[in-house]
């Protein structure tokens, strides 16, 4: 019986999987940010939700018939907890993810050294509680309503945000994915755990930045430290919502389709 990918596979396909991932998502919050061809009316936070939606489809094609893709250590312990992955093979995920996290940012960085520079190297790397963004980095506005808006939230908030969010994805992911529930057809799953992550950012991203994931927040911070991003590391914001936050929705989520959902899923007759 196969005991499913090497630990040499699974740091591979995650540290690809989750640089593609970051290349993307952070890509996109770059190109809101420096916005250099378009008026700021066409860079706006539906923009950054599709952004990430898409990255995290590619990602999940590229590798999922690898590792599965977890692409994130909110996944990969979920699943641990939930009696889906042997708890020998975390290290070699989270191995992955992060580093690959890490090399997605540098991949941003490569791309648009020059504006971040030329802006004085703006926060495009991790989350933060309300907007971190809310005018671009070369001084338009993005919205009339972010020009106006003095509000915020606070890091308590945020961390509800975070596992309330990763709850959510977690969720879903195991109903995308499960073959006794509906579940999609024509390899389309990796697309729907995408535009689960589009709906996140739509619905419920706007309180944290929705991370729901430690290493997309937690690798692109340390490389943004480096490279002379100020404050990434200021209190206890980046361990809280993004990290501890995310594992716990994460965890939760997996709980509950396990014990709630799941036993009402009919079972499937043999061959269908």
């Amino acid at each position: 019986m196969s005991d499913g990918p090497s630990d040499k596979a699974i740091i591979i396909a995650e540290i690809v999987g989750t640089a593609i991932l970051i290349l993307g998502g952070d890509g996109v919050v770059a190109n809101v940010a420096l916005a250099p061809r378009l008026a700021p009316q066409a860079y706006n936070w539906l923009l950054i939700a599709f952004g990430w939606a898409f990255a995290v489809a590619m990602a999940v094609y590229a590798v999922g018939g690898i590792s599965g893709a977890h692409i994130n250590p909110a996944v990969t312990i979920a699943m641990a907890v939930n009696g889906d992955l042997p708890w020998r093979k975390v290290p070699s995920y989270l191995i992955g993810q992060f580093i690959g996290a890490f090399l997605g940012a540098a991949g941003v960085y490569a791309v648009y050294y020059e504006g971040l520079k030329g802006a004085g190297m703006p926060n495009v790397w991790c989350t933060g509680p309300g907007s971190i963004i809310d005018k671009a980095a070369w001084g338009h506005s993005l919205s009339e309503i972010s020009a106006h808006y003095t509000g915020s939230f606070s890091t308590g908030n945020a961390f509800v945000a975070e596992v309330i969010g990763t709850m959510i994805l977690l969720l879903g992911v195991y109903a995308i994915t499960d073959r006794e529930n509906i579940g999609p057809g024509s390899n389309m799953a990796p697309w729907l755990i995408g535009m689960l992550v589009g709906s996140i950012g739509f619905s419920l991203g706007g309180t944290s930045g929705y991370a729901i994931n430690p290493a997309r927040d937690l690798s692109p911070r340390i490389f943004g430290t480096l490279v002379g991003t100020k404050g990434l590391f200021s209190g206890w914001y980046w361990i809280g919502p993004p990290v501890i936050g995310a594992i716990i929705g994460g965890i939760l989520g997996a709980l509950i389709y396990k014990y709630v959902v799941k036993p009402f899923v009919p079972k499937k007759a043999a061959g269908e």
